[in-house]
This record gives C-alpha cells, sequence and structure tokens, in this order.
C-alpha cells in the first residue's frame, strides 16, 4: 500500500475508535504506533513511543498545564465561585434579566481562573440556575446564559485548549492566553447585550426583581472577589509585562490559589486532596492525548498527506479566505459530533500548515478555531456543554436548553465572522509584548 493509503486508514481508524468512546489519547497512541510500525519498521514504532514520552513528559512550557489546573481546582472545589455569583448579583441583580447577566459575568471571572469550559459550566449550573428559579426566570433563558457562560472558559486566559493548541502547533504559549482577553471580554458582553435584548421583547422570560442592593452592600460584596481579579492580574499580567514565563505564571497562580483559600478559611483537608486528585488526572489525561498526538503528528508526516493537501490547496486559484471558510465550515459540523481536544489533535497536523502558508497568523487562527469549537459545544447533536447543564437541572428536557440557546449560537456565528474581517481585535494585545 502507498503511505498516502495507509495514512487515510490511519484517520479512518482514529475516527472510528473515538466514536466507539475509545480515549482520545490511547486512540491516538495505537493509530500513530501502528501507522509509525508500517510506514517504517515495528523497531522504529517502537522508538517513537518512548521519544514522544519523554519529550512531552520532560517539556518545560507544558509544565504550565498542571500548574493553571491545579490554580482552577484550589477556587472550584473551595466554593469561592458562589461568592463571586453573589457579588455579581448584588450590582446588576436588580435589573431584568439580571440573574442571566450576572451569569455571563460571573462565568467571565470563573473562566479566567479555571480556563475549562466544563469546570465553568458545572459550577455556574450548579450556583446559578436554583437562583434563577427562585425568581421565576424561565429556564429557557437560565440555561442558556449558563451554557453561554460557560463557553467563555477555553477563550479568556489560562485556557488550557489555548496551552494545547500552543504545545501541538509550536505557536507560543504566552501570546495565545493574552489574545484570547479582548475577544473573551467582548463576547461577554455580547452575551449580556443579547439577554438584555431578549427581555426586553420577552419580558415573560425575566421577571424583574424587586430586590435592590444599598451601596454599601455592593461594595461590601467586592470583598469576595478580590482572590479572583488578584490572580488573575498576577499571573496573566505577568506574562503580559514580560515579568515572567507562562509556566511561572502558572506556579504563582497556584500558591496565590493556595494561599489565597487558606487566608479565607476555605481549605480542608479533603478539599486540599480532592484538589490535588482532580488536577492529577485531568494533567495525566492531558499529557496522554499530547504524547499521543505527537507519535500521530509522526505518523501523518510519514504518509505525506499534510504536504500534498498543502500543496494541493496553495495551487488552488480561490480566494484564502474562501479557503478558510470551508475550514471553519468543516470544524463546525466536526464541533457537533467530536469533544473539541479530539478535533484540535486529529486535524491540527493537517490544518494548521494549510492555514500559514495561506498566510494567516498562527495565533489568529488559534482564537478563530477556538471561537468555532465553541459553537460546537452548544449544537446539537453532541452539544457537550448542553448535556453537562441537562445533567444539573434534570427536570429541564434537553430540547428546550437546545432552543434556548439558540440566539446564543447566532450572535457567536457573528461574533467569529467579525475577528475574521478584523483580526486586530484578537493581535492587538499580542503585539504589545513583542
Amino acid at each position: 500500500m502507498s503511505p498516502e493509503l495507509i495514512g487515510m486508514l490511519g484517520i479512518i481508524l482514529l475516527l472510528l475508535l473515538i466514536m466507539l468512546n475509545v480515549s482520545v489519547g490511547l486512540s491516538l497512541f495505537l493509530v500513530g504506533f501502528l501507522g509509525v510500525s508500517l510506514l517504517t519498521d515495528w523497531n522504529v514504532g517502537l522508538a517513537q513511543l518512548a521519544t514522544a514520552s519523554f519529550g512531552m513528559a520532560n517539556s518545560y512550557s507544558l509544565s504550565v498545564i498542571p500548574l493553571f489546573i491545579l490554580m482552577g481546582m484550589f477556587m472550584s472545589n473551595t466554593g469561592l465561585g458562589q461568592d463571586m455569583f453573589k457579588a455579581v448579583d448584588k450590582w446588576i441583580g436588580h435589573l431584568r434579566g439580571g440573574l442571566a447577566i450576572a451569569t455571563i459575568g460571573a462565568s467571565s471571572i470563573f473562566a479566567a481562573i479555571s480556563g475549562s469550559t466544563n469546570a465553568t459550566t458545572a459550577t455556574m449550573a450548579r450556583i446559578a440556575i436554583p437562583e434563577m428559579d427562585k425568581y421565576k426566570y424561565q429556564s429557557s433563558l437560565s440555561t442558556a446564559s449558563v451554557a453561554a457562560g460557560g463557553t467563555l472558559g477555553i477563550l479568556i486566559p489560562p485556557s488550557v485548549i489555548l496551552i494545547l493548541y500552543g504545545a501541538l502547533t509550536s505557536e507560543p504559549i504566552g501570546p495565545l492566553l493574552i489574545a484570547g482577553i479582548v475577544p473573551g471580554l467582548l463576547l461577554a458582553l455580547v452575551f449580556m447585550v443579547t439577554i438584555n435584548i431578549q427581555v426586553r421583547l420577552k419580558p415573560e422570560l425575566a421577571p424583574r426583581s424587586q430586590e435592590t442592593s444599598s451601596y454599601k452592600e455592593k461594595i461590601l460584596s467586592l470583598g469576595t472577589i478580590w482572590p479572583f481579579i488578584l490572580i488573575f492580574m498576577v499571573s496573566i499580567g505577568g506574562i503580559y509585562f514580560g515579568v515572567f514565563t507562562p509556566t511561572e505564571a502558572g506556579g504563582i497562580g497556584a500558591m496565590g490559589a493556595f494561599l489565597v483559600t487558606i487566608i479565607t478559611r476555605r481549605l480542608t483537608w479533603s478539599k486540599f486532596l480532592l484538589s490535588l486528585d482532580d488536577t492529577i488526572r485531568l494533567s495525566v489525561m492531558l499529557f496522554l492525548i499530547l504524547i499521543g498526538a505527537t507519535i500521530f503528528g509522526r505518523f501523518l508526516a510519514l504518509s505525506q498527506i499534510p504536504m500534498e493537501l498543502t500543496a494541493y490547496v496553495g495551487s488552488l486559484d480561490m480566494s484564502p479566505f474562501i479557503i478558510l471558510a470551508m475550514i471553519l465550515l468543516v470544524y463546525l459540523v466536526l464541533g457537533m459530533f467530536m469533544e473539541g481536544i479530539a478535533i484540535m489533535v486529529l486535524t491540527l497536523p493537517i490544518v494548521y500548515p494549510i492555514v500559514t502558508q495561506l498566510g494567516f497568523d498562527g495565533i489568529w487562527f488559534g482564537i478563530i478555531m477556538v471561537m468555532v469549537l465553541n459553537i460546537g459545544v452548544l449544537t446539537p447533536p453532541l452539544g457537550l456543554s448542553i448535556y453537562i447543564i441537562s445533567g444539573v437541572v434534570k427536570d429541564v428536557p434537553i430540547d428546550k436548553i437546545f432552543r434556548g440557546v439558540t440566539p446564543m449560537v447566532i450572535v457567536m456565528v457573528f461574533f467569529t465572522i467579525l475577528l475574521v474581517v478584523f483580526p486586530e481585535i484578537v493581535l492587538y494585545l499580542p503585539s504589545l509584548t513583542e
């Protein structure tokens, strides 16, 4: 068989394994090992297992992953998320739709600490939806605000998926994280405006709360969110001003979160052990994926598929933006059926060289790709964020949640188009760090 045919069969096998619910990391390991062995020699395949594993585990730049995860786990497992939501609610909860808007605001802050869509969605679903139920918010709006807010978790730094993107493409992690700040905050603002428009058009979605917090209560409530602001400013601000590397920022963030939870007397021994356990499990899963992706990427390189596709696309008499639109459409469709990390490790070895050859910036494309994957977690049939919310709010039909989130999906599509037309929105902050 030709190398190209073996490469295509490997991609098909990988897709089948993932659809059969085999873990992404193990699927990449198996297909990559078999592919390299078939195209070279079994001893070479075995050697790849060793070198890829050691190379990833020994990478200094990737040590940022467990550090940022640990920081998020300390803040998430100690209940600070609930205090943060209550603080935001003090300021805008009395407005029509205020609790839903507060959910977006609280999700933005929590996303800046957790760096995870799943963690942000699950936490805010447990905290915000019961509060909105208490004030007779319609479930379509309450679940939609949580689902939309959760997507900010992989855009606002520290974003685990952006770190993975940097590891898979060799793009610098620091500028990648900084590039997500402006789009993430703007998207949060767009979500808030969307909610405000919805409740003005349909007041029955969100009855106005009669409870108004005093100015003193609002000021005092800020005391509960200072840990989030402080840790974000120190860790991400340190990267932005070049004070320390992303790995050092992760270490400072993790230590800062630990000290804050100690000072606020939130960290018990059991929560400390739970945070360590969650961090180890998630970090091992991510490193297994990265090691498998490295082996699979070497297999694809040997098959010549990425190079041939890149050369073919370069020879097409088409606008680069049309080709980009086709790539993003494929990502959108894949996002409806597969988890984002699986899509990244499967497609980036092929797509990234094509995108950069077309003249697009690699950091900019990382943000655009994340935006499209964000849309995927809200769309059927997979809609991972929707299923997380459905698991927490069992009395709301899943089709109702999907219908409620439709306006958010529409504005996300238009927002992504805006980032494509005006790449400066993404690249302005990273350009200042050069």
